[in-house]
């Protein structure tokens, strides 16, 4: 079943049978206002949709494709790329550069399912304002060659796009950031669609349920009693 949001902040809650829709696809409609986004990303959805020719599309599969941070495969090519000291790795420096090159690296703006137009920069850029969209930053010299942004939510990190201009740039990011989460008690990268790229540097499906565990700890699969969901 796929329910049509309104201009009210709402979701269907997820235990009602939503997850059977083997895409994940649980809601069209709504917008990317501040209040949505945080509810979704808090309980486990997200937008993803063609800004050209449709309405939003939100997601909440039943199966999570994740990176647990202690988890993250690092091949012998990459550990050697990373000795050389090539490249320069920051967090949350460059936000703007980095949702840009997502957008436009490889003239990915340009094809027919592009996502990440104006719309989704400037709501992603508030999130970023207000703390809860974070960026890595790939730099050689004084360029910016790679990086990847997503959204903070409980100890995860909800990852939303990454980019390379030179070869295993965005790579490099990801195990950064897998790397800090680690120091710092970081659950989880969420990977939200599988690719064997993502599955090569360790990434594994989870059930829902364990997911929101592991965002928020043992007692949090029931979080929706002061939430606006749909019963």
């Amino acid at each position: 079943m796929v329910f049509e949001l309104d201009e009210n902040i709402w979701f269907p809650h997820p235990e009602m049978p939503i997850l059977d829709e083997p895409s994940g696809i649980v809601a069209i409609g709504g917008d990317l206002s501040v209040e949505r986004l945080l509810l979704a990303y808090d309980h486990g959805f997200f937008p993803w949709y063609a800004f050209r020719y449709k309405d939003i599309q939100w997601y909440c599969p039943e199966q999570r494709f994740v990176i647990f941070p202690n988890e993250i495969h690092v091949s012998h090519s990459m550990r050697t790329l990373m000795n050389k000291h090539q490249y320069r790795v920051t967090f949350n420096t460059a936000f703007d550069q980095v949702i840009r090159g997502c957008s436009t690296v490889d003239n990915r703006i340009d094809h027919e399912g592009a996502w990440l137009g104006d719309e989704i920069i400037a709501a992603y850029t508030t999130l970023h304002e207000l703390g809860r969209a974070r960026s890595v930053e790939v730099w050689h010299g004084e360029e910016l060659v790679g990086g990847l942004y997503g959204v903070t939510s409980g100890t995860g990190f909800v990852g939303e796009s990454m980019f390379s201009r030179e070869p295993n740039t965005s790579k490099l990011a990801l195990i950064a950031l897998a790397r800090q989460m680690q120091e710092h008690g970081g659950s989880l990268i969420d990977c939200q669609i599988y690719t064997a790229h993502l599955e090569s540097l360790g990434a594994r499906f989870i059930t829902y349920k364990d997911y929101i565990t592991a965002l928020k700890g043992e007692d949090a699969y029931h979080p929706w009693e002061e939430m606006p969901f749909l019963e």
